[in-house]
């Protein structure tokens, strides 16, 4: 079975097919985000439990009991982590949000201003092009008031998002425990020449899935103890929540990336404003844990998963944020990948002629035996029958 799958390869209709689908996917999924965005979380946290909750199964639990209680225990250690985490302060207790917000924007404004200083001294073009006063100018004209003027919006975005997110448990809840019910109400729905091969597919699809929901798991972990720990040695603050929020940016592609260095290089900037070189030696550190992401982690963990070809990668990349913005950016890898399965499976199954025969055939015994009783009144009327007649007729 395996080497007659691996001989079979999704031709140019296929493959025209699933670049289409996933680009009105994209279309779609932009203006339902609302309901993407859970299910994706949820999809990632059923991989990321399902083998704890099979441990509790094969231990003696029913699946509804191992489900309630893994979701349990994992939502409300992630609550309280949460808790805590809004709860740490480095600064006065007295500070408010706006103010601590504020102070951060000055931290980083200060860092580019002192950078551009010391690129004129570096540079004497630049300061004939008043590089300075161009940037303090742009600056100004968007961080002035910056507290009262937009952070009320980016609260009631925020606010307006999080009942959509708590469908995100939910989901993961139900997966687990009506995950196989699921599985077996799709197999339900394959004509019975095919069954085999769909049934031998959809597992495939499965493991594929799980692996590379559990590796970009994986991956996050290693960059945020990997960034955490070179935060901690240059004397960045609450270097291990940072580390985690640029890990998980970092699932953006490009702009993940781009947004959790300036996060981490604000955050520095703002802890020592007299010594530049701690925020410098935060984006050197960022760089090194980028590369080591992408030459050593990434291979260890995602590796190939999904089997696209980096050119079909890189393009839909583009494609997708092109289409849908930074949601097409995060969300085209994985839309690409389950197309790209479901497409060359229906191809497959499609395609293949000794399954379009044996569906022909089954299709064909099944109508004989609708019309047996026909037949038996036909023979007792001396009329010719169905069965003696050929099959395929």
């Amino acid at each position: 079975m395996s080497m007659e799958l691996d001989s079979e390869r999704s031709g140019p209709i296929v493959w025209s097919g699933i670049i289409a689908a996933t680009c009105l996917l994209l279309l779609v999924v932009k203006q339902l985000l609302w309901l993407a965005l859970p299910f994706i979380f949820g999809t990632v946290l059923y991989y990321a439990l399902l083998r704890p909750m099979q441990r509790m199964v094969r231990s003696g639990f029913s699946r509804n009991a191992a489900a309630l209680w893994i979701c349990t225990l994992f939502f409300g250690l992630a609550t309280l982590a949460m808790v805590l985490a809004l709860n740490w302060s480095d600064g006065p207790e007295e500070d408010s949000w706006e103010a601590t917000i504020g102070l951060y924007l000055e931290g980083g404004v200060a860092f580019v201003r002192n950078t551009m200083t010391l690129l004129e001294a570096k540079f004497p073009i630049l300061a004939e092009m008043r590089l300075t006063s161009t940037v303090n100018t742009a600056f100004a004209a968007y961080t002035n008031d910056f507290a009262s003027n937009h952070l009320g919006e980016i609260v009631v975005g925020v606010v307006t998002w999080v009942p959509s997110l708590l469908l995100a448990p939910f989901l993961t809840f139900f997966l687990l425990r009506d995950g196989l019910r699921f599985k077996k109400f799709l197999a339900r729905a394959v004509p019975n020449a095919y069954f085999e091969r769909a049934l031998f597919l959809l597992h495939e699809v499965d493991q594929t899935a799980r692996r590379y929901f559990e590796g970009l798991l994986k991956l996050t972990v290693l960059d945020t103890v990997v960034l955490a720990l070179g935060l901690w040695i240059i004397g960045v603050s609450s270097p291990l929540l940072l580390g985690l929020i640029s890990a998980v940016l970092a699932w953006v592609p490009f702009v993940g990336s781009i947004a959790g260095c300036v996060l981490v290089v604000i955050v520095a900037s703002t802890d020592a404003p007299a010594t530049p070189l701690v925020a410098y030696g935060a984006i050197v550190v960022f760089v090194l844990v980028r590369l080591l992401d992408d030459f050593v982690f990434m291979p260890l963990t995602l590796g190939r998963s999904l089997h696209i070809h980096p050119l079909v990668t890189v393009i839909m990349i583009f494609v997708g944020g092109m289409l849908a913005g930074v949601v097409g950016l995060m969300l085209v890898l994985p839309i690409l990948g389950v197309v790209m399965v479901i497409g060359e499976t229906l191809g497959r199954l499609v395609t293949n002629p000794r399954l379009r025969a044996r569906h022909r055939y089954a299709k064909a015994l099944r109508v004989r035996q609708a019309s047996i009783d026909l037949d038996i009144a036909r023979e007792r009327r001396g009329a010719p029958t169905a069965s003696t007649k050929p099959l395929g007729k």
